[in-house]
């Protein structure tokens, strides 16, 4: 009888382990997704500014300012400070290609993690 006890427990044991690890993989899943989406949100928004830069357009359209003042703003970059109607087009694509390489550089770190 105690074998099969500290089978239970050791099953138990092994279970509850499998449980963690999974959860663990699903997060950090979801991290990299999340990721990789606002790597692409920020690509739309730069091409919508390289349009504008070879449309040689000189004002950044409200509604598109707003977007980078926003997510900038998320992301904590100083360029999320500035209103909306003080933005330029160069001062937005630097500042979303300084926030993308930040992600680029941490996604590249999460998947060196999981090559180790």
């Amino acid at each position: 009888m105690p074998r099969t006890l500290g089978s239970g427990r050791m099953i138990e044991q092994t279970s509850v382990q499998i449980s963690a690890l999974r959860e663990r993989w699903h997060a950090e899943r979801e991290l990299r997704y999340a990721r990789r989406n606002r790597i692409r949100h920020i690509d739309r928004l730069l091409d919508e500014l390289e349009m504008l830069n070879i449309a040689e357009e000189t004002q950044l359209p409200a509604d598109l300012a707003l977007r980078v003042q926003r997510l900038t703003a998320e992301m904590e970059h100083p360029l999320g400070n500035r209103a909306p109607e003080d933005l330029t087009i160069a001062d937005s694509m630097d500042a979303l290609y300084d926030l993308q390489d930040g992600l680029m550089l941490t996604l590249e770190g999460v998947q060196d993690e999981e090559e180790a």
